[in-house]
């Protein structure tokens, strides 16, 4: 009997995005299909899936313990964020158990689904750095008698989101720095800068405005500069090891003695960079806007302004806010609002009074009504109120003829 052969094993996610990557985040169902070629008859005992989601770092330090002693200290860790694992082929059976349950697979090609569900908690994003790597992957095996098993694994990506439409995130980053520069006991005038940007979180793809404004007192010909930092640091057994390197940069004109030089919105692009990861106890990635003066022959004058680079994009309506709050913020208002007018200002003058009666006697009404409305309207003057006095302008008559003053109703007084 000839044995039949596995041509392929492969594994396949149901979603992918525009890139045909598979992307999730907490909480999401990951589904897929595990695909078997075969040649032939092939008996297979079991077909697994193991799904694992591991935050892992490694480094090794030098170590010195004597004058010829030398010696390598090593620093690992391991966060273990999933671990599924399921039988699309055979049964799991028990270790004292002797009968053996085969499957055959005729030739062609044969697809076994399988689905889980990530954890609905915070997960690490997906990274790859120099000393450490967040990595999730689904892993196929698939067992047969007598042979090895024949193993594949398949990785995927997942996002731990981060909404940049925070207040936290959606607040301006500004800064300001100075240096005066000296040779031996000469000292030369100071070099200023100040940077400022709209907000602090942004997207991979967007342009980061720059307004900056450097001012160049000294004797020396300087150089204005700004690059994207990118900061890694990795945890393992009380220790951490700091990784910065440049995701982007560009560079302003040559500034010469006595100038200065204003950047109005000056735009740095954000290349495809891994989301900030602020949350794993074992590598955290951070970003910061570096604006800088190059100084010839010392050091430079730098001021970094916090990011965070994440992965929902800013939305139209909080554009839309920003700019009308920025035009109400231009609007000079009046200090004190206008004092309303006077009781005096809205008496009714006679003319308009007899205005008024005229248009009455043209009216469909009575004589009898019109005789009554225009003693009203003739006794009814619109003049000011009388100003307010302790003395009853109406008293009844009391004892002796004498007026008799109203009881004060007012305890507090």
């Amino acid at each position: 009997m000839v044995l039949g052969k596995v041509k392929t094993l492969a594994v396949y996610f149901d979603y992918l995005n525009d890139n045909n990557v598979p992307v999730y985040s907490g909480g999401d169902s990951v589904s897929g299909r595990v695909i078997i070629e075969v040649i032939g008859e092939v008996r297979v005992k079991t077909l697994n899936i193991t799904a694992r989601g591991v935050a892992k770092v490694r480094w090794t330090e030098s170590r010195n313990a004597g004058a010829n002693t030398a010696y390598t200290q090593n620093y690992t860790e391991e966060v273990e964020y999933l671990n599924h694992s399921d039988t699309l082929i055979g049964e799991e059976r028990d270790e004292d158990s002797t009968e053996e349950t085969l499957t055959v697979l005729n030739t062609g090609l044969h697809e076994f689904a399988f689905s889980f569900l990530l954890p609905q908690m915070p997960l690490a994003t997906s990274f790859e750095g120099k000393h450490g790597s967040v990595r999730y992957w689904v892993r196929a095996e698939l067992y047969r008698p007598w042979l090895l098993p024949f193993k594949v694994k398949k990785e995927f990506t997942v996002f731990e989101h981060i909404d940049i439409n925070t207040p936290l995130l959606l607040a301006p980053q500004a800064g300001t720095k100075d240096k005066t520069l000296c040779c031996w006991f000469c000292a030369s005038g100071p070099i200023s800068l100040s940077a400022k940007i709209e907000r602090k979180g942004y997207t991979p793809g967007e342009s980061i405005q720059i307004f900056a404004e450097v001012e160049n007192c000294s004797s020396r010909v300087v150089v204005p500069k700004a690059a994207l930092s990118q900061t890694q640091t990795y945890f393992a057994k009380g220790k951490a090891r700091q990784l910065q390197q440049q995701m982007a940069a560009l560079r302003g004109d040559t500034l010469p003695q006595g100038k200065s030089q204003s950047w109005d919105g000056k735009l740095l692009h954000i290349p495809p960079v891994s989301p900030s990861i602020l949350d794993c106890p074992l590598i955290r990635v951070e970003y910061s806007l570096v604006v800088y003066v190059d100084i010839p022959g010392g050091l430079n004058l730098s001021l970094s302004l916090p990011l965070v680079i994440g992965t929902i994009p800013l939305h139209t309506f909080t554009n839309r806010t920003s700019s009308i709050s920025s035009y109400c913020s231009s609007i000079s208002w009046p200090e004190r609002p206008e004092a309303p007018p006077s009781y005096s200002d809205l008496v009714v003058t006679e003319e308009q009074r007899w205005g008024c009666l005229e248009r009455c006697e043209g009216s469909e009404v009575n004589e009898e009504d019109q005789g009554t409305l225009r003693a009203y309207i003739t006794e009814f003057r619109y003049q000011p109120p009388p100003l307010y006095s302790e003395v009853d302008p109406n008293p009844e008559p009391g004892c002796g003829g004498q007026v008799v003053r109203r009881p004060d109703l007012c305890p507090s007084r």
